[in-house]
């Protein structure tokens, strides 16, 4: 359980990883917002955690829309006055596979939604995360973005999931010397409606690195990449 009243933010919350995330931080005693563009979805997730007993609220979070994503900041800061956890969960994987038959859109859309939000949400976060010498920060990567075993086929949904594992190197060098963890996590193949039905996780252990990260003690890793609660290669 968590020892201070902590804020989190969970994006893409709606389902799946996201949801199971929120959940069980709510669970460990934080204050949930659940960042959901589905409302409906969004808001079954809060009503779950306030019939459990938890603390939860639902923002209409779109992370690919600047708009959207200041305006939770706003909230956020006139609200609770910080943020203490941060879950970059929110993503999508419409790559149709090869290289050669990727469009232009289908990169560009991926790129807004899973590299420019958690960029942006990491970017408006940080500094007060700093102020304060408190954060978490987890970002939801994929072993598809290891440099170290790139295969073939999928380079939006790849070379997104790279990108994040970026961010969470540079943040994480941003704020050395604070009590600021931010890392990138791989939660494997999960029985989600991304990963599909032959997928060999189910959505519990999948969200289980992520929770861990997201509760790391004061000596806790910073700045890594990891699966099953172990560092990976970058």
């Amino acid at each position: 359980m968590l020892k201070e009243n902590r804020i989190a933010l969970v994006t893409g919350a709606n389902r799946g990883i996201g949801k199971e995330v929120a959940l069980e931080l709510a669970h460990a005693g934080a204050y949930v917002i659940v960042g959901a563009r589905n409302e409906e979805e969004g808001e079954e997730t809060r009503d779950l955690i306030l019939k459990n007993g938890g603390r939860a609220e639902h923002f209409p979070l779109d992370v690919s829309k600047e708009k959207s994503v200041l305006a939770l900041s706003d909230l956020i800061e006139g609200t609770h006055g910080r943020l203490d956890i941060l879950v970059n969960n929110a993503g999508i994987f419409i790559d149709k596979g090869e290289f050669v038959n990727t469009t232009m859109e289908e990169l560009n859309a991926t790129l807004q939604t899973n590299v420019a939000g958690p960029f942006r949400l990491t970017q408006l976060f940080l500094p007060r995360m700093i102020q304060n010498n408190y954060g978490r920060i987890v970002n939801v990567s994929s072993g598809m973005g290891q440099l170290s075993d790139m295969g073939s086929g999928y380079p939006a949904y790849r070379i997104s999931k790279t990108a994040i594992n970026a961010i969470t190197r540079i943040s994480a060098q941003e704020a050395v010397g604070k009590n600021i963890k931010v890392n990138s996590v791989c939660p494997g193949w999960v029985k989600t409606d991304m990963g599909g039905p032959n997928a060999s996780r189910s959505i519990e252990k999948g969200a289980e690195t992520i929770i861990w990260a997201a509760l790391l003690p004061d000596d806790g890793p910073t700045g890594k990449f990891f699966r099953d609660k172990k560092e990976i290669e970058w």
